[in-house]
C-alpha cells in the first residue's frame, strides 16, 4: 500500500502541493483584509480551491494515464476532494477554536469540484480530438 502511494504522490506532484496548501489554509487563522467585506467571498474561494484541486487531479490522472479517466475513476476524482472538504469541516468545528464547520462550504466546495472535473473533461475531450 505504501509502495502505490508513494508512486501516486510522485505521479500526481501538483495535487499534492494543492492539497496540503488547502488543509493549511482552511486550518490556520486567517488575517483581516478588506476582502472580508466583499459578500461571500470565503464562498467564492471554496469555489476556486477546491474546482482548482479537481482540475489539476483530472489533469495529472489524464497525462499518467494518456487517456482520460474512466467513469469509475471520474467518480472518484470528484469524491476525493468532496470527501476531504467534509474532513476538513469537521476538523475545523471540533479540532479548532477560531474556526467553524460550515454545510455551505461544503457545498461550495462540491460545486467547486463539480466544475473542475466538468472544465477538465471538455479541456482532455478537446486535446484529444486534435491528436
Amino acid at each position: 500500500m505504501t509502495h502505490e502511494l508513494t508512486k501516486w504522490i510522485r505521479r500526481h506532484p501538483i495535487s499534492v502541493i494543492l492539497i496540503l496548501v488547502i488543509w493549511y489554509l482552511s486550518l490556520f487563522t486567517p488575517p483581516k483584509t478588506e476582502l472580508a467585506n466583499v459578500r461571500f467571498i470565503d464562498k467564492w474561494a471554496h469555489l476556486l480551491m477546491y474546482g482548482s484541486l479537481a482540475f489539476v487531479l483530472w489533469m495529472e490522472d489524464w497525462r499518467v494515464r494518456k487517456a482520460s479517466p474512466s467513469m469509475p475513476c471520474a467518480l472518484a476524482l470528484y469524491i476525493g476532494p468532496v470527501a476531504m472538504s467534509g474532513l476538513i469541516e469537521l476538523a475545523q468545528a471540533y479540532c479548532t477554536t477560531d474556526r467553524s464547520g460550515d454545510w455551505l462550504d461544503l457545498a461550495a466546495n462540491a460545486i467547486g469540484a463539480l466544475a473542475g472535473i466538468v472544465l477538465s473533461g471538455m479541456l482532455t475531450r478537446k486535446m484529444r480530438k486534435k491528436a
